[in-house]
């Protein structure tokens, strides 16, 4: 893992908010869920964000050493941060994914569908069973 990575987690895992920024098992993919913002502290100034697609997740610059990552759809994109000389900060995978925690799943032969249930159930995705997505 990264230095940066391993600053932005362990900066994120100290929040007292809910949102908290997850590594997956390789260690260096953020997690970010869809609809969700994300704030990632930094130890020196950012001068420019880039994201590779901002239709999967978006980074906007709360102050020189906040971003706040936000979850657009499902996907993967990355997020590259330069400092005022142009040396890079981060350069991170991003994940965006939906929140398990309330989703129902309905398997019809070989479609799926992902319902999201807080309160009322709102269908996110129609998937072929055979495809690759969670």
């Amino acid at each position: 893992m990264s230095h940066i990575t391993t600053l932005i987690l362990s900066i994120a895992l100290s929040l007292s908010s809910t949102a908290i920024v997850h590594a997956d098992d390789e260690g260096d993919l953020l997690r970010v869920h869809m609809n969700h913002a994300r704030v990632l502290k930094l130890d020196r100034p950012v001068a420019k964000v880039i994201v590779g697609n901002s239709k999967v997740a978006d980074a906007t610059v709360a102050d020189p050493m906040t971003i706040v990552l936000t979850g657009h759809s499902y996907g993967t994109t990355n997020l590259v941060l330069l400092d005022k000389e142009g040396n890079a900060i981060a350069d991170e995978r991003i994940l965006v994914s939906i929140d398990e925690g309330n989703t129902v799943r309905v398997f019809r032969q070989t479609e799926r569908s992902i319902l999201s249930c807080t309160p009322n159930c709102e269908q996110h995705a129609d998937l072929k069973a055979d495809s690759a997505q969670p």
